[in-house]
């Protein structure tokens, strides 16, 4: 099984071989970062009527947070264009992070059409999720990631960084795409898709175990569900 992967793999980079010169002189991530959010905007319109009805049960959990002051200040971490904001409910005043500069005029458009929500001073903080420096200790009712962990430097300082910015009692949302059960056909398709993504997808890492990380984060509670592919990006 190994060997198949490592051939598929190969023929894999092979179809896209322009990659691997720009990639090793430097010159790709700066032209995939000014791209991704074109990427993303796409897949997005494609892919969201997969996750709607999920999303709506997910983050309708939200609003009975709120409690009597019908406000929460909600960090969407990793905002990207801002697929999430329809989902929020009203009373939330949203700070939008992310490390892409190139999602802000995605986000100014997605702030426009969410009008039943509060934008932080219309703010976009550029920054990594590891060192959210910007944000203040126990500042956050909320986090939200979607679709985040799988192409962050340090899940584990990324899930650190969020516990500090929560204040005690708040809730942190997330949606991830993981590795599929080892074995699997799915699971040989993420490992031979896997160094080609990794160059077009920003980082994104498909293979990713990312219900380990947040089980070692000793969140106060921890609730996780797993979806078919079918859900996922």
């Amino acid at each position: 099984m190994d060997t198949l992967v490592r051939l598929l793999q190969l023929l894999v980079l092979l179809l896209t071989l322009p990659l691997l010169p720009m990639a090793l002189l430097g010159c790709w991530r700066p032209l995939c970062k000014s791209h991704f959010p074109y990427l993303i905007a796409v897949l997005t319109a494609k892919s969201s009527y997969k996750m709607e009805s999920k999303k709506w049960e997910l983050f309708g959990q939200i609003e009975g947070f709120m409690g009597a002051s019908a406000k929460v200040e909600l960090l969407d971490l990793g905002c990207g264009t801002g697929a999430s904001f329809q989902f929020y409910p009203a009373g939330c005043r949203i700070t939008c992070l992310d490390p892409n500069p190139h999602f802000e005029k995605f986000l100014v458009k997605s702030m426009a059409e969410n009008r039943h929500l509060q934008h932080e001073h219309e703010r976009f903080v550029v920054a990594p999720g590891e060192d959210m420096i910007q944000l203040v200790d126990g500042s956050m009712d909320v986090v939200v990631s979607t679709l985040v962990l799988c192409s962050v430097q340090s899940p584990r300082r990324v899930l650190q960084e969020v516990q500090r910015v929560l204040r005690p009692g708040g809730m942190f949302f997330f949606w991830e795409h993981v590795a599929e059960p080892r074995g699997s056909w799915a699971f040989l398709w993420q490992q031979v898709l896997q160094p080609t993504w990794k160059l077009i997808g920003d980082g994104c890492c498909l293979i990713g175990e990312t219900w380990k990380d947040l089980e070692n984060a000793q969140f106060s509670q921890l609730q996780m569900e797993r979806q078919p592919p079918a859900f996922r990006w």
